[in-house]
């Protein structure tokens, strides 16, 4: 490529960065004359690519925006980013589409346009990157992708601030329209939801967006309460599920600790306060569908730990470490 084209080609990356970008500046950048840089933009501008001139002692160049959006140019470590990000999006669940085969696709027809517009040795390295990459553990089950405009209508209630109308399914299958002051959105486990105040009933609620088959904006505003922290009431709302067994433990530990065998989804954590230097203590309390999981993984943890309910984890545990005792002696 001739050198004056590579370098415009070079004032285009650089303005696309954003930002008000001085005459000086750009000079310093491409290695040229002030004159030349303001010949370069008149190319752009030829091209029409709305570069805008902006007078004055701190004065420069700009994209103007809206209008036309210029060409996309990636540098190796931008394009190498976007591409690993499509390819963890498809495969955390975090691409929004309008049906799950446009959710399994979407990614892959973005990921192919950008790879068709990328030069031949830059393509061969990407691809390259990609045909090579495995992850470690298959994802937890099928992603579960929200619709699009769903997603989209949502997160513009939730940054304006507005009520929102969602026609909702129930995992029991009943449907019906609720309405939401919409706090925020939260990304957990190959799945989206959303979290906020149900004016109908005074309380906060949580909703898969999966689920949701039509969002609309409702006119008026609302005020989000102070220190609204989306993610942890997602994680709370999961953990606090009315599954079939309610456990009550006291382990000697840190929160910090507890977590790394109980995540925040699956058990809330109190510390209890104590007095140095007597070891720290934590109540846990943990909502389960089955019981004979918890045995192995307080048995991991290597903490001393007291259950108070139920007696049937009592009776797991000890029959685990029979088994472990006779193991042992075999």
């Amino acid at each position: 490529m001739p050198r004056p084209i590579a370098r415009v080609l070079t004032l285009l990356e650089l303005l696309q960065s954003g930002g008000l970008r001085t005459v000086a500046e750009l000079a310093d950048r491409l290695g040229v004359d002030e004159r030349t840089v303001r010949r370069y933009a008149d190319h752009l501008i030829d091209l029409d690519v709305p570069v805008e001139s902006v007078r004055g002692r701190y004065g420069g160049y700009r994209l103007a925006p809206g209008y036309r959006m210029p060409p996309l140019m990636l540098t190796d470590d931008e394009a190498l980013a976007v591409l690993l990000g499509l390819a963890a999006g498809r495969r955390g669940g975090l691409t929004a589409a309008t049906g799950t085969a446009a959710a399994d696709t979407a990614g892959e027809t973005a990921a192919a346009k950008i790879r068709r517009v990328l030069p031949e040795r830059l393509r061969r390295r990407l691809d390259a990157v990609l045909d090579s990459l495995a992850f470690t553990a298959p994802p937890p089950g099928a992603p579960a992708a929200p619709q699009a405009p769903v997603l989209l209508a949502i997160a513009d209630a939730v940054r304006h601030h507005r009520p929102v109308r969602i026609r909702y399914t129930a995992a029991d299958g009943r449907s019906g329209d609720r309405t939401l002051h919409p706090y925020g959105l939260v990304a957990h486990a190959g799945k989206w939801y959303v979290t906020g105040a149900d004016p109908a009933i005074g309380e906060d609620r949580t909703f898969r967006l999966d689920r949701v088959a039509e969002a609309r904006t409702l006119p008026g505003s609302f005020e989000p309460p102070a220190g609204a922290d989306p993610a942890r009431r997602v994680l709370e709302g999961l953990a606090t599920a009315p599954y079939r067994h309610r456990v009550t433990l006291r382990i000697q530990g840190t929160a910090e600790q507890i977590h790394t065998r109980l995540p925040a989804s699956v058990a809330i954590v109190e510390e209890i306060p104590s007095r140095p230097p007597s070891p720290p203590w934590s109540r846990v309390e943990l909502r389960v569908e089955r019981l004979d999981w918890l045995p192995g993984v307080l048995a991991s943890l290597d903490l001393p730990f007291v259950i108070e309910r139920p007696d049937e984890l009592r009776d797991l545990v000890a029959a685990l470490a029979d088994r472990l005792a006779r193991a042992a002696r075999a």
